[in-house]
């Protein structure tokens, strides 16, 4: 049901390299770019990560709320994917861990502008 999810950027060319490095190694690139807006997915018929300066030429800054929640597939990709965004520069959020027993194991950063990441994986 969703197409993507965009994020408001303050610099392209850093959050290309960003997600791009990030989602990797889950088989995601960027799919589609034109200067103020870029697709990162694994194909432009799946959901896809959109980032973007945004259309009204104001600041971008995250939304209180907002977050992108990517699917892991497992409890240790969440645990490689929330590794890997640290050391691409974001932050902690919420280190891995079971938040629902049994049902959801998870991890949140922010990204280097500040939006809100979440690595899941349920069960």
């Amino acid at each position: 049901m969703i197409g993507y999810v965009t994020l408001g950027v303050k610099d392209m060319d850093a959050a290309k390299a960003f997600y791009g490095s990030l989602l990797a190694d889950l088989g995601a690139r960027v799919l589609f770019d034109m200067d103020r807006i870029a697709m990162i997915g694994t194909s432009m018929d799946e959901p896809m990560v959109a980032v973007c300066v945004p259309y009204d030429g104001e600041p971008a800054h995250p939304g209180n709320g907002n977050m992108v929640a990517i699917k892991a597939g497992s409890k240790e990709n969440v645990d490689k994917l929330y590794r890997k965004a640290l050391e691409l520069g974001a932050s902690c959020d919420g280190e891995p861990g079971q938040r629902i027993p049994d049902m959801f194991y998870g991890a949140y950063v922010r990204d280097p502008d500040g939006n809100k990441i979440a690595f899941f994986v349920f069960g």
